[in-house]
């Protein structure tokens, strides 16, 4: 989901679901920047797209 705060267009990630989300790769916890979910642990980058976290391997930066 997105909004918009000061003319800034922003992701929106359910705290709830951020708290069960997992790197698929190392299983660490994920954070939210940049409009991408951020492995804490690995660096592992994976995109948001329509407000729906993309949690692949293949889908992921390093």
């Amino acid at each position: 989901m997105r909004f918009n705060v000061g003319g800034s267009d922003h992701i929106l990630v359910d705290k709830d679901l951020l708290a069960i989300l997992a790197c698929p790769v190392c299983k660490a916890d994920v954070c939210l920047k940049a409009e991408k979910l951020v492995c804490v642990q690995c660096g592992r980058k994976y995109p948001i797209r329509e407000g729906i976290p993309v949690m692949l391997e293949e889908e992921s930066e390093q």
